[in-house]
């Protein structure tokens, strides 16, 4: 069933079970299009670092990363709110990134395993396997590559990576340049000017639950 408008989902990303990290956000729409949410800035979040509080890339190599000890930190949403945009069975999703003073800045195409949902009552949302190469695209449809050193690096280590087909990724995100540089929804201004409903209120715990059993491909 879809997820009603203004629910509080959790938006999980997750790789060999783990939890990557954990974002609450605002369910803004829900139907044959896809799942469109509302991250707002101050959001308390939920993060993957090592004991001494680092992440992946403040580490000297995957390697490192994968083999240091982990805990869930707690922090927030400190950039400007964004939309995420979750196609139906598509493998990626659109985030649409703001400036401070709230403007379109650009798009970030995360290219990701289709979301996987789960809705245990008190908590619900979609968990997530990233696959690590990104698109970044203007508002005038330029658009570049990003991170293909990291999935590089990654691939190397099949042994610790959790993707499986390399040209499968390769293949969705061109996909998704041809829908860019044609600016086909949802590039075509959609969201742009977007206003979340002011009565939504920030959250600043996480829901119970929030930590509960990856669903996503392990």
């Amino acid at each position: 069933m879809p997820f009603e408008p203004g629910r509080l989902v959790l938006h999980r990303d997750t790789h060999r079970g783990r939890l990557g990290f954990v974002h609450p956000a605002r369910v803004v729409t829900d139907d044959e299009r896809g799942l469109l949410l509302w991250v707002a800035r101050g959001s308390i979040v939920a993060i993957e670092t090592t004991a001494d509080g680092r992440g992946p890339r403040d580490m000297p190599s995957f390697v490192a990363w994968e083999a240091a000890p982990k805990t869930m930190t707690f922090t927030t949403w400190r950039g400007p709110g964004l939309l995420r945009f979750f196609p139906a069975d598509a493998d990626h999703s659109v985030w649409l990134f703001r400036t401070e003073a709230g403007a379109f800045k650009n798009y970030y195409v995360n290219l990701e395993e289709t979301a996987v949902r789960w809705d245990d009552g008190p908590a619900a949302g979609i968990d997530v396997v990233d696959q690590d190469l990104d698109i970044v695209a203007f508002p005038d449809l330029t658009w570049h590559w990003k991170d293909e050193d990291e999935f590089a690096e990654r691939l190397a280590r099949p042994d610790l990576y959790w993707v499986p087909d390399e040209a499968t990724v390769w293949a969705e995100g061109r996909r998704v340049v041809k829908l860019i540089e044609a600016g086909d929804f949802p590039f075509d201004g959609t969201w742009r000017d977007f206003q979340p409903d002011r009565s939504w209120p920030t959250p600043t715990e996480l829901p119970p639950g929030w930590d509960r059993p990856v669903v996503a491909r392990i």
